[in-house]
């Protein structure tokens, strides 16, 4: 795994990891945060990434961060386009990327690095957006996010803020 490498190197203490397609619509929020919080809030202690898979790929991403925070986009029954959730590992279903049918689970991925003795993070959060479109191509919201939209960006933004000074 190149993720060998990465441990070798000096790297950041904590990855911010935005999952998505951002030219799918909605799909892309979580891409989209990561791009605006490098941006506005450059942090010496944080690598800013994003990855397009779950499973294996955002695992090869993590190995060796102390702290890794992802931001991904989330259907559920009951919410509404715009609703932001704080997840950990154990408490979550799915969000749209951290599992992969062609790939194995996020769950299954965490649980394989630690029988391998893979550094993973101690501390793994997501902040997962409740989204209506993921499956129509265009770079821009639906309507329904859009109007959301400084309000997510604000409340992530506190979020990834509160989680990094934890």
């Amino acid at each position: 795994m190149k993720s060998q490498a990465k441990e070798a190197r000096k790297q950041p203490d904590i990855l911010i990891l935005g999952v998505g397609n951002d030219i799918l619509m909605d799909d892309g929020i979580g891409v989209k945060l990561v791009k605006m919080l490098e941006k506005k809030f450059p942090d010496p202690a944080a690598s800013y990434e994003t990855c397009m898979m779950g499973g294996f790929d955002v695992l090869d991403l993590m190995v060796g961060y102390a702290q890794v925070i992802i931001i991904d986009a989330i259907k559920t029954r009951k919410g509404t386009p715009g609703d932001i959730y704080h997840l950990v590992p154990e408490d979550f279903k799915e969000t749209l990327h951290l599992s992969n049918i062609h790939d194995v689970s996020f769950l299954q991925a965490l649980k394989f690095a630690k029988k391998m003795n893979l550094t993973i993070p101690r501390k793994i959060d997501i902040i997962a957006i409740e989204i209506l479109e993921d499956r129509v191509f265009g770079d821009e919201f639906t309507p329904q996010l859009q109007t959301r939209y400084p309000e997510i960006k604000e409340q992530a933004t506190r979020m990834v803020r509160e989680l990094i000074e934890s």
